[in-house]
């Protein structure tokens, strides 16, 4: 020790600073024959005196033992157990990332097979969908019955209310034996002519062939102008009390633009090869002769349609002179006029009338591949019409 560190010599039977007494007052040397006590005693004193001391080496100690754990940890061993016994926390760390890239996957991989499956489900649906396995026979029905055919909508080329479809639709109607009698619901504005016309000769065509077979037409909401072509055709016209029917004539409708024209100071310009080729032509003015003669057309076309009301409704029809003016009326007023026989719906028909209460409906759907391929189609035919168009006026130019 230094000279700092001896301990001071206080005088006898004082105490020093902290509360020991000096050698002499414990009776100077006279305690070293007591059995080897003096070193105890003064090892004692020394702790006691120098507190400093003992945070050292308190400091020590705690640092072998954090060196110690660091030591396990890196071998291996966990706080505490000896080393390299055990899973260390390196191991557990490891095998949590482990585990949970495992979750992970297996998750991923459920939900990959979900996808797939419902992706198949909607590939199966299109499939259906679009490809028809009933075949293009007719419907096989067991049992007596009551077959029904719908038109609705414009009757109009291209669309469900077309000749081709309708009269599909009959024929297959017609055909089955186990038929009691044949509906034709319509719920039409009307169209063109031409289309309505060709219906009225097959159902005249097929009650002909199946003279056994009645044919009733069921009107809904509105059975006007085509409409009313194709059901003067039937047997009997049941109607609605507040459905719209009638409409008999025809129309041709157009705009004229001449008086705006010479407003903003448009020129038309118009060649034509044959007097009459521009005719009806909305930028041109009108011409007498040619507006005759559309008019001398119309009354032609209507006078088709009034002789095949006359022919269909017979002596059921009223003497009006405003029936065949155009004008339309309610079911309720209709069936007095004799433009239809009774008020009545589809289910009254079968039920009360044909005793064939279950109805079959036969109409041709357009199935997904069909309206698909129609539209591409008509796509494909607009745009090599406007690549003609372009072509023809970029040779124009040069």
């Amino acid at each position: 020790m230094t000279e700092q560190q001896k301990p001071p010599s206080g005088e006898s039977g004082q105490p020093d600073e902290h509360g020991a007494n000096s050698p002499g007052e414990q009776g100077g040397t006279g305690n070293a024959g007591q059995g080897g006590k003096e070193p105890e005693r003064l090892e004692t004193a020394r702790h006691a005196d120098y507190p400093l001391e003992n945070e050292l080496r308190a400091g020590d100690d705690a640092a072998k033992r954090e060196a110690g754990e660091r030591k396990a940890r890196i071998e291996g061993g966990r706080p505490g157990a000896p080393v390299g016994g055990g899973a260390g926390w390196e191991r557990d760390v490891l095998e949590r990332v482990l585990m949970a890239t495992l979750r992970e996957q297996r998750a991923a991989r459920r939900w990959r097979i979900f996808f797939r499956f419902v992706g198949v489900a909607i590939l199966a649906l299109i499939f259906l969908a679009i490809f028809d396995f009933k075949g293009d026979g007719a419907i096989s029905t067991s049992g007596r019955h009551t077959a029904m055919v719908t038109l609705e909508g414009e009757i109009a080329a291209g669309t469900p209310a077309s000749a081709e479809s309708i009269n599909a639709s009959l024929q297959a109607a017609f055909a089955d034996s186990n038929a009691a009698g044949i509906i034709l619901k319509i719920n039409s504005p009307g169209g063109s002519p031409v289309q309505a016309g060709i219906i009225n000769d097959e159902i005249h065509r097929l009650r002909a062939l199946y003279p056994s077979k009645p044919f009733y037409v069921v009107v809904e909401e509105i059975c006007a102008s085509g409409g009313y072509y194709v059901a003067a055709a039937a047997d009997k016209i049941y109607v609605d009390k507040a459905s719209i029917v009638g409409s008999i004539g025809v129309l041709m409708d157009g705009f004229g633009f001449t008086g705006l024209m010479d407003k903003l100071g448009v020129e038309r310009r118009l060649y034509t090869s044959g007097a009459n080729k521009g005719m009806l032509d909305p930028f041109s003015p009108q011409v007498p002769r040619q507006k005759a003669y559309a008019e001398s057309m119309l009354k032609q076309i209507h006078q088709q349609f009034i002789d095949v009301v006359k022919e269909g409704r017979g002596d059921r029809l009223k003497d009006d002179p405003e029936l065949f003016s155009g004008l339309f009326w309610s079911g309720e007023r209709s069936v007095e006029l004799g433009l239809a026989d009774g008020l009545g719906s589809a289910d009254y028909v079968a039920r009360d009338l044909f005793k064939a209460e279950d109805i079959v409906d036969y109409t041709v759907k357009e199935n997904i591949a069909e309206r698909v391929a129609k539209r591409f189609g008509a796509a494909v035919g607009s745009a090599a019409m406007k690549t003609m168009l372009w072509s023809t006026r970029f040779q124009a130019m040069h």
